[in-house]
């Protein structure tokens, strides 16, 4: 199944009945009796911590417990996504990501202290966003063929921002490197608005990055925006041509952001969690105001997450091979 085919497959899935058995039912029945935490593995302020932030207030009322967000960032979001995958499976813990700790993590670290296939739960895509190309405006480069140009006339002097190794961001950078022929030094941060402060200061020169992050800097006047990653054009930022448009083939990188738990964590407590939660990502509540962050609401099935991390991790695997980037 094709990308495309996959997310739309993700985006229509349902969230099966519960069908309470056994122990394990009255176990789930008496679920939850106290807060619940959401950990973001990442800072206060980025694109995860603002859209889990979106959905914990609702999953409370509809579970009857607090869910509390708790940022735990580092490495590229590996330290938070580790430190649920070690957690206690017992449904008083769980994940909100981007796909590079569950996706590319695994091909790009030698030692990764999890392993998110075996040790972590999917529960359900939560949102997509096209990456924005973002540059410094004393560069000079209002598209990407003159960004290009300025780098290859630059040779190895321009450094460009991601959130960590194998995110999105990263990937991002290096397939477009590869396709282009340019050299960049890769500096990773934290989180987006991290290297937008980086950015700003003229500490790197570009940036593959969400739009909800991006976009007010460059509307600013700040920063410049070149292109969306995307297919095709979006709603939200329909005065931004895509790479595809300006010549760079079919170039494609997409954000997405999900929930887990740990490995474990009963099937019915899961189910009940997912359903919760594609219902209140699908409200039209929820989806304007992602609208407004960028994002395209999902709300999926947690078997719809598992196939997608499976398509993503070969997809990219191929890319880190292409683009020669070494594992650290």
């Amino acid at each position: 199944m094709t990308r495309r085919r996959l997310l739309i497959a993700a985006a229509g899935a349902s969230i099966a009945p519960l069908g309470l058995l056994g122990s394990r039912a009255a176990h789930a029945q008496a679920w939850p009796q106290r807060p619940l935490r959401m950990v973001v593995p990442f800072p206060a302020g980025t694109s995860p911590d603002l859209i889990a932030r979106m959905l914990t207030e609702p999953l409370a009322r509809a579970l009857g417990q607090p869910v509390v967000v708790e940022n735990r960032p580092g490495a590229g979001g590996n330290i938070g996504t580790g430190a649920v995958a070690k957690a206690a499976p017992d449904g008083y813990t769980w994940l909100f990501t981007i796909q590079g700790p569950l996706v590319t993590a695994p091909l790009l670290s030698r030692s990764l202290p999890y392993d998110p296939v075996r040790e972590l739960e999917p529960v359900t895509l939560v949102a997509t966003s096209p990456n924005v190309l973002v540059v410094d405006p004393g560069l000079g480069a209002n598209t990407v063929a003159e960004f290009v140009e300025v780098a290859r006339r630059r040779r190895g002097e321009l450094n460009y921002g991601s959130v960590g190794n194998g995110s999105a961001a990263h990937l991002a950078m290096e397939l477009f490197r590869s396709r282009t022929g340019i050299e960049l030094v890769h500096v990773p941060f934290q989180g987006f608005p991290q290297v937008i402060t980086a950015m700003l200061a003229g500490q790197i020169q570009a940036g593959f990055m969400v739009p909800a992050i991006a976009m007010p800097q460059v509307r600013a006047g700040k920063l410049r925006a070149l292109g969306i990653t995307s297919l095709g054009r979006t709603a939200s930022l329909a005065e931004l041509p895509t790479l595809r448009e300006q010549g760079f083939g079919d170039f494609e990188a997409i954000s997405w952001q999900a929930v887990l738990a740990p490995a474990g964590t009963p099937a019915p407590i899961v189910a009940r969690v997912a359903r919760e939660l594609s219902t209140i990502i699908r409200s039209d509540e929820v989806r304007t105001r992602m609208l407004g962050q960028y994002f395209s609401a999902a709300g999926t099935a947690p078997e719809a997450l598992r196939l997608l991390m499976t398509s993503e991790r070969e997809r990219w695997a191929k890319v880190i091979a292409a683009a020669g980037v070494k594992p650290e």
